[in-house]
């Protein structure tokens, strides 16, 4: 359905560590898609990908990083309406053969994410927890009202609740009938980083799954927290791509549990997106050149993420204000590869 969350992708330097790393805390499985482009799968159907962030996209500083991807009715128009709304077009739209259409945009704050709309039947997620998916998406922006207006037009979500995170800094909740996230105003402390989206995998058990996953190597961010509803964390797994955990102790997110988690919500995947000083430009890349990049999978998706790397590259060089231009693009030709080859 138009406006809910399809597909995710994961950028890594290391796709064989991170198919070990993950399965332990979450149950996911892979399926081989190529020798380029795996899928990860929960109860045999796959939901996301993973790509490897060559040596061409690190020396553009292009970082390891998850990106999302919404589903869409049609991918031109909402490229367009995009681009309208004072978003940009990262790449595409582009038609992959047999299974979609898909594009990478970046929203007028500079957070980087991807529409897609499949051929066949519809595998989005409709907001109900379920253990083993991504069961929330925040975004931390440098203007969250301005961001909202531009979501809310682009997929019709709805907006569903407010809570004050201190000091006048609120975060607001929405999503479709059943929330999907939410957004809030990156802090001072952040203020290096460029907007972006950090997705959250439900599983049953946090305190478990942090056990599990920083004896595998993983970071942690931000420590388990119990909030109304169940308890959250953020990390990074041991190749960097920051990611954020949840449970849910009472049936689903409450507007308390959402509020909380993101506040300080920090990663080394997101800093390294929201490049600090001389790394800016490349940080945002890496972000957005990993995402797109696993998406994509196809011969002509190859072409799209060198076409947008090479385009990231020309915007980093303009200016470190449009690194998350940059990371669009150099994501947008990840995301070009992985999406197509996920929906062979």
């Amino acid at each position: 359905m138009h406006g809910q969350f399809i597909w995710y992708e994961l950028t890594t330097p290391d796709p064989d560590a991170a198919q070990k790393f993950y399965p332990r805390f979450t149950g996911w499985g892979t399926q081989k898609f190529d020798s380029d482009y795996s899928m990860w799968t929960t109860g045999g159907v796959p939901f996301a990908g993973i790509f490897r962030l060559g040596p061409e996209m690190r020396a553009q500083g292009v970082p390891p990083n998850w990106m999302p991807y919404v589903e869409t009715n049609d991918v031109g128009k909402t490229a367009e309406l995009a681009g309208s709304l004072g978003g940009k077009v990262v790449t595409g739209p582009t038609d992959i053969p047999g299974t979609g259409r898909f594009a990478v945009l970046q929203d007028p704050q500079g957070a980087v994410f991807g529409i897609y709309k499949p051929n066949g039947q519809s595998q989005a997620w409709d907001g109900t927890p379920v253990v083993g998916r991504f069961s929330w998406h925040e975004l931390m922006t440098t203007d969250w009202k301005a961001a909202w207006e531009f979501y809310q037009k682009l997929f019709g979500w709805e907006r569903q609740s407010e809570m004050d995170m201190g000091g006048g800094n609120l975060y607001a909740m929405w999503g479709k009938g059943r929330m999907f996230g939410g957004m809030f105003n990156r802090p001072p402390e952040m203020s290096s980083m460029q907007p972006f989206w950090l997705v959250y995998i439900h599983v049953k058990d946090v305190g478990k799954a942090m056990d599990i996953a920083t004896k595998a190597g993983a970071f942690v961010q931000r420590p388990r927290l119990e909030i109304p509803g169940g308890t959250i964390a953020i990390l990074g797994d041991p190749q960097g791509a920051g990611f954020a955990l949840h449970d849910l102790s009472a049936g689903g997110m409450t507007a308390a549990t959402a509020a909380k988690a993101p506040s300080r919500a920090k990663t080394k995947s997101a800093s390294k997106a929201r490049p600090a000083k001389k790394s800016v430009p490349k940080k945002a890349a890496k972000k957005a050149v990993k995402a797109a990049a696993k998406k994509t999978g196809t011969k002509s998706a190859k072409k799209t993420r060198r076409t947008v790397s090479s385009a990231a590259k020309k915007s980093a060089k303009k200016s470190a204000k449009t690194s998350a231009r940059k990371s669009a693009k150099t994501s947008a030709r990840k995301s070009g590869k992985r999406s197509a080859k996920r929906r062979r």
